[in-house]
């Protein structure tokens, strides 16, 4: 856990890895947790004087491709900056394209946390190996319906009878 308020009074940054198997969260959308994650967490203040923490993450992540089942490794590259605010009213001030986190009561922030959110978010709902061969299927052609005779036919025939 790291003081985000302290953190960005200081403009620390933080650069490592983590592997994919600590990450509980994600492990279960992978096919397996075999490989680690880079990750820099940069602390700071933007122009407009805005609180930040910017995510950096690159993985590749072994997922099961929607088109063939089997395993693939999914290169993602994350960049994400995070506006702190301390209340729901600070959000609508953020700049575009800055998402809002709250960090706990004491300032409290875990970056490992905040890298395994970033991760979630750029798996693909419906993971397909960009090398798989797509499937053509071919359908049957239009199978003639067999024409068979309305039982009510011979109904209508008494009906013309009577008149």
């Amino acid at each position: 856990m790291l003081d985000a308020w302290r953190m960005v009074a200081a403009r620390r940054q933080f650069e490592g890895s983590l592997p994919l198997s600590g990450m509980s969260r994600l492990a279960g959308t992978l096919a397996d947790t075999d490989g680690d994650c880079r990750f820099t967490l940069e602390f700071g203040r933007d122009a407009l004087d805005v609180p930040f923490v910017e995510v950096r993450a690159e993985a590749e992540l072994p997922l099961v491709c929607q088109r063939s089942l089997e395993r693939f490794l999914l290169p993602v590259s994350v960049v994400q900056r995070l506006g702190l605010v301390t209340d729901e009213a600070q959000e609508a001030a953020l700049p575009e394209g800055m998402e809002p986190i709250q960090p706990g009561p004491d300032g409290a922030l875990d970056p490992a946390g905040l890298i395994e959110d970033e991760l979630i978010l750029a798996v693909p709902v419906v993971p397909i190996d960009p090398r798989s061969v797509e499937v053509q299927a071919e359908w049957p052609a239009a199978v003639e319906e067999e024409v068979r005779p309305n039982p009510f036919a011979a109904l209508a025939a008494l009906k013309d009878t009577k008149k």
